[in-house]
């Protein structure tokens, strides 16, 4: 899909049915995390996949935002692999890219998703047994919307282009 339609079609599906993404879409969507660009390459992004019953328990057990969907992807940074120039660390930033590049993948390939941020670190890190080092930063809900969700592209608002440029 052209780039700009894949922008312009991504939104937060707050809805999904039972189908679940293949392995070939799921690669898809992590090679796109994987060539994110890091500061100075670290590549210090760390990506779960929570699919099975128990996994997606646990993580509704942290967050109330998964929406039904069959599979999440819950995106980390590792703390102590990411660039710490000039003190520093770019742990969030580059997992924040990687997250992105994911989730504008499954837009391409035809699935959906929906950015929830991590709301307890420290719970979230509990539950899935995640070293100190690995800091979580979001779950990406991802599979097909339902059939009867509605949703909000047509409607989405967004503030003029002044409103947050400044040229200096």
């Amino acid at each position: 899909m052209e780039f700009n339609k894949v922008i312009q079609k991504r939104e937060s599906v707050r809805k999904y049915s039972d189908t679940k993404p293949t392995e070939d879409q799921v690669k898809y969507i992590l090679e796109a995390g994987r060539l994110a660009p890091t500061a100075f390459n670290k590549q210090p992004q760390r990506v779960y996949i929570i699919k099975s019953g128990e996994a997606l328990q646990r993580m509704d057990s942290v967050h109330p935002c998964r929406y039904g969907a069959p599979m999440v992807i819950l995106v980390c940074s590792d703390k102590n692999a990411a660039s710490n120039f000039q003190g520093g660390n770019s742990y969030l930033t580059d997992g924040v890219i990687a997250a992105t590049h994911m989730m504008l993948a499954a837009t391409d390939i035809g699935l959906d998703t929906c950015w929830a941020g991590v709301n307890d670190v420290l719970k979230t890190q509990k539950v899935f047994d995640l070293p100190e080092n690995i800091y979580p930063i979001c779950f990406l809900d991802l599979g097909f919307r339902a059939s009867d969700f509605k949703g909000v592209s047509s409607d989405k608002k967004r503030n003029p282009i002044d409103s947050m440029v400044t040229i200096l």
